[in-house]
C-alpha cells in the first residue's frame, strides 16, 4: 500500500511540476489558478511522501519520489510543452525509469 501512495505521491509531484509550466505561460487570474494547483498538487505530494515513509526505508522512497517526478516532468516536457526528444535524452530517461523500478524490486 505504501509503495502505491509513494507511486501517487510522484504523480501529485509532476502535478506540480506541471501547473509551474502553465502558470509560466499564463496571466492574471489564470495564472493564479495554476498557482493554486502548484500548492495543491505540492501538499499532496509532501502529505503522501510522508506516509510512504512511515514504513519505507528513507533514502529508497525519496529516491523513488524524485525519479517520478522527474522522469515524469521530462516526458511532460516532451509531450506538452514541445522540448527536445533526442536519442540521448531518451536513452537516459528510459535509464532513470529503469532504475526506479530496479529500487522497488531490492527494497525489503
Amino acid at each position: 500500500m505504501n509503495w502505491l501512495l509513494l507511486i501517487i505521491a510522484g504523480l501529485f509531484e509532476v502535478g506540480f511540476a506541471f501547473c509551474l509550466g502553465k502558470a509560466k505561460f499564463s496571466t492574471g487570474a489564470t495564472s493564479n489558478l495554476w498557482l493554486a494547483g502548484f500548492l495543491v498538487c505540492l501538499a499532496a505530494s509532501m502529505l503522501l511522501l510522508y506516509k510512504a515513509t512511515q514504513t519505507l526505508p528513507i533514502g529508497t522512497a525519496y529516491a523513488v519520489w524524485t525519479g517520478i517526478g522527474a522522469a515524469g516532468t521530462a516526458l511532460l516536457g516532451i509531450l506538452i510543452f514541445k522540448e527536445p526528444a533526442h536519442f540521448w535524452r531518451i536513452f537516459f530517461l528510459s535509464t532513470l525509469i529503469m532504475s526506479i523500478i530496479g529500487l522497488k524490486f531490492v527494497s525489503n
